[in-house]
């Protein structure tokens, strides 16, 4: 017998028009688990601190600030409409219910191409700290080709947690959501016993940005825009939280806390590690560390024996990363689909009675960023051109739904009549949406623009410019020209369609 709160969730949901399939049993933690494993600290900081530090140096650390409070406006403006529109897909389901259908469209294509390269992205990840920690990591002598190897493995092991279950996915996932708090909360104390200069090192450039196109005209501020990527890549994903609306309980109040608190959480214990680590390296040379990266601080300061133990819960930290970000790729394709906002969305948004949850995504979504990374195996710059192309597509879609909440605050105001209690920002909601929404289109350009630092040399410079350009592109004469008249024609798949909000669970 479903209790009340699941029979009030249910309720909810058919407001919207959709029928309760997906298993609700998320609770606060859980919540909260999910968005953090998605921005994960120590995953996106030992994956590209060599790269940030090799451009900014030790001034690193106030690019990691200014994208924290940048991703807070962000974060609050999400809480806003995760409070009043909790669905499965939280961006696509925000600018559904904000705009209709194309923009939707646009931003869900948007957000789950971005969604499933930082799947690869993230799994290759794993090169970074297992053959540190012991060499039989080591399949492959070559870089590129053994991390793509770990990527893939590491796909596989997800996809079949994906596809065994929220809660099991859920239980593996907080366990290592408590491994990684724990972590970074050891590695912060670890490294202030091993401090080699004080905090004042962060205003210092340490000769980093000579050679950098356009140094010699903005000095190291062009550097600094190399630099960013690394916070940049670190600190989305954060509505995660509300990816998974339709399987936690009371989704309306948990679902803007666990986005708030997951991003906090994350910034907080970024900026003392980043600090910290910097505090505590041996030597601050950009071409020792750029290469090094924060493994090398690490046993450098704690020694090996200690270091590859820490080493081993990043690791962890990498893998529930991984499993989280495909979990919410699952998610957002399953609220496409069950739109009719995808071909074959019969099929893509069947929910396993045995399981209670999609399968065919799951194994959709494993196979694609594993074939990304095997398409990328003969690119030195593995690393930094598929977390650069995952980044860009997800602040666009970002700001997509920022600037379509911003308009209609300036238009009509945001609906405060929903329920009592809802998240709300008041009369700051202008001012944060503004910065929230201004942020993500500057981010966005700076991460887009060509760079053979990022990219590579001569056309691959404007790899991230060519990449969006085609997906929008393609998205948008797909929609015109096959997915508008679909949508038109059926609307939502006929066995998610609640025919009324009196509808409860299957």
């Amino acid at each position: 017998m479903a209790d009340q709160q699941h029979i009030a969730d249910s309720h909810d949901l058919a407001s919207f028009g959709y029928k309760q399939h997906l298993h609700r049993s998320l609770g606060t933690f859980s919540s909260f688990a999910a968005g953090y494993s998605y921005i994960s600290v120590l995953t996106g900081m030992f994956e590209l601190f060599g790269f940030g530090y090799a451009f900014g140096g030790p001034r690193m650390f106030w690019m990691w600030l200014l994208v924290w409070v940048g991703q807070m406006a962000v974060a609050f403006c999400f809480a806003e409409l995760a409070s009043r529109y909790p669905i499965a897909g939280s961006v696509y389901q925000w600018s559904k219910q904000l705009n209709g259908a194309i923009a939707s469209w646009m931003t869900g294509w948007v957000m789950l191409v971005g969604d499933v390269v930082t799947v690869a992205a993230v799994a290759i990840a794993e090169q970074i700290v297992l053959p540190s920690i012991w060499s039989g990591f080591e399949v492959f002598k070559n870089t590129t080709q053994n991390a793509v190897f770990l990527g893939v493995v590491v796909l596989v092991i997800t996809t079949l947690l994906n596809m065994s279950g929220v809660q099991i996915m859920s239980i593996v996932n907080n366990i290592g959501v408590v491994a990684e708090l724990v972590g970074v909360a050891v590695f912060v104390v670890l490294l202030a016993f091993h401090f080699q200069r004080g905090p004042a090192v962060v205003l210092h450039a340490e000769g980093t940005g000579p050679g950098i196109p356009g140094y010699s005209i903005f000095g190291g501020s062009v550097a600094l825009l190399l630099a960013v990527i690394m916070p940049a890549y670190v600190m989305y994903g954060f509505d995660t939280a509300c990816t998974l609306a339709e399987e936690t309980k009371d989704p309306r109040r948990k679902g803007p806390k666990a986005i708030l608190t997951a991003l906090a959480a994350s910034g907080l214990g970024g900026a003392l590690l980043l600090l910290f680590a910097i505090m505590a390296s041996p030597t601050l040379n950009p071409a020792k560390l750029g290469i090094g990266g924060l493994p090398y601080i690490i046993e450098a300061a704690l020694g090996a024996t200690l270091g590859k133990i820490m080493l081993a819960d990043v690791a962890v930290a990498i893998f529930v990363c991984t499993l989280a970000i495909q979990t919410a790729t699952i998610r957002l394709t399953f609220s496409m689909a069950r739109d009719n906002n995808l071909p074959f969305g019969n099929v893509l948004s069947r929910v396993s009675k045995k399981v209670n949850s999609p399968i065919v995504p799951s194994i959709i979504s494993g196979v694609v960023a594993a074939l990304i990374l095997i398409v990328n195996i003969g690119k030195p710059q593995i690393f930094t051109i598929v977390t650069s192309v995952a980044i860009i597509f997800v602040y666009v879609a970002y700001f997509m739904v920022t600037g379509s909440l911003l308009f209609k605050r300036g238009k009509r105001g945001m609906n405060q009549k929903d329920k009592d209690g809802l998240f709300s920002m008041g009369k700051w909601g202008p001012v944060v949406n503004g910065v929230a929404f201004f942020y993500g289109v500057l981010m966005s350009i700076n991460l887009i623009w060509p760079r053979t630092a990022i990219y590579g040399p001569g056309v691959d410079a404007w790899g991230g410019v060519i990449v969006i350009g085609v997906v929008v592109v393609l998205g948008y004469l797909y929609y015109q020209t096959v997915q508008k008249r679909k949508y038109e024609a059926h609307g939502i798949v006929a066995d998610h369609r609640a025919e009324s909000s009196s509808e409860m669970v299957d």
